[in-house]
């Protein structure tokens, strides 16, 4: 379309371009071959420019932060990779996994956790105690939890069902397993009277004092052994054997996690019949476990992650509970102390090691 001197918008269209289509000061006209390859030309300008600018950029690989307080991969580890890949996720590929390990130390924690925070990952996830380390290094950047106590009393997120901010996930409730944990451990050994309670300073007092309530229930008497770092772990076993314990507990906690296969050691030394929240330390040798299955809650844990990179956000994510629970007894670390479980309880246990 053209406007003329006298005003005149004159509209140019495929025939008009034809028209008009001769060579300066002469009557012959262009050749055909030529007007139709100048027909396609146009054709293709104008396509090109009405395709979509973000279609000609490259798709960006998501980012995601990995952050526990182990040293190395475990079962745990493989549960939250399976997640991703039944979901389609191939690392290298189509999503980017930024692995952060704290080794046991907690020291290290908030280090590594501003240090993905500087990444500006699409997303992190805490396993354990240490989220509310994440928590304090980013209020934008979603995260994806694995609470061992009340994430909503500990202040992770307002509600279960509306989280509210930028943290969801997955809680294990460990207040609650604190009495089955007790009523397994006295089924398994009648006779005791007295449970030595081995906790680390970090771990939520709301789990002591569930344990607390179902120890008075019971009729079984508690001798408390706080740890803070390794160091206190012969110390602790020392006064347990010196308070006349029978039997251990152990409160959930990542730390004792991260330093469970010293800690079966010296409860077997001991001759110390324990109790542990999950299967790892059973598979170290301890003698009993019961809790929810941690490969499979890192397992689902990865499913928040699909939805918030597909564009969900973390307050509208409901808290999930365990769905699988576990009962692991290892028959030849009972052998070991010298104890036999009675059958009524082998027979409710998911596993027996023998």
């Amino acid at each position: 379309m053209k406007k003329r001197s006298d005003g005149v918008v004159e509209s140019w269209s495929i025939g008009s371009i034809r028209e008009k289509a001769s060579l300066p000061n002469s009557n012959t006209p262009i050749p055909r071959r030529q007007l139709i390859f100048t027909g396609f030309a146009l054709c293709a300008m104008l396509f090109a420019l009405c395709f979509p600018v973000e279609a000609q950029q490259p798709k960006k690989v998501p980012r995601v932060g990995y952050l526990v307080s182990r040293s190395a991969p475990g079962a745990n580890d493989q549960g939250f990779q399976e997640g991703l890949r039944e979901l389609g996720y191939v690392e290298g590929q189509n999503i980017v996994v930024e692995r952060r390990w704290a080794g046991g130390n907690p020291d290290r924690v908030p280090d590594l956790a501003a240090d993905l925070v500087r990444l500006k990952v699409d997303a992190i996830f805490a396993g354990g105690a240490i989220v509310h380390a994440a928590k304090r290094e980013t209020g934008t950047i979603p995260i994806v939890f694995i609470a061992e106590g009340d994430p909503v009393g500990s202040g992770l997120v307002a509600s279960l069902a509306r989280p509210g901010g930028n943290l969801t996930g997955l809680a294990i409730l460990a207040d609650e397993l604190a009495g089955k944990r007790l009523e397994l451990l006295k089924e398994a050994i009648p006779r005791i009277s007295r449970v030595a309670v081995l906790r680390h300073s970090t771990s939520d007092v709301s789990h002591l004092r569930a344990t607390e309530a179902a120890a008075l229930s019971l009729g079984l008497q508690l001798q408390i052994l706080e740890v803070i770092n390794p160091d206190d772990f012969d110390r602790a076993f020392g006064a347990a054997k010196k308070g006349r314990a029978e039997a251990l507990i152990e409160l959930a906690s990542s730390f004792l996690a991260t330093h469970r296969k010293p800690l079966v050691d010296l409860a077997a030394k001991s001759r110390l019949p324990a109790m542990w929240e999950h299967s790892g330390f059973v598979n170290d040798g301890g003698l009993m476990s019961y809790g929810p299955s941690l490969p499979d809650l890192y397992r689902r844990a990865a499913t928040y992650i699909d939805k918030i990179l597909k564009g969900a956000k973390p307050a509208d994510l409901p808290v999930e509970q365990p769905k699988k629970f576990e009962f692991i007894v290892n028959l030849k670390a009972a052998k070991q102390i010298g104890l036999t479980i009675p059958p009524n309880v082998l027979v409710r246990a998911d596993k027996v090691i023998r």
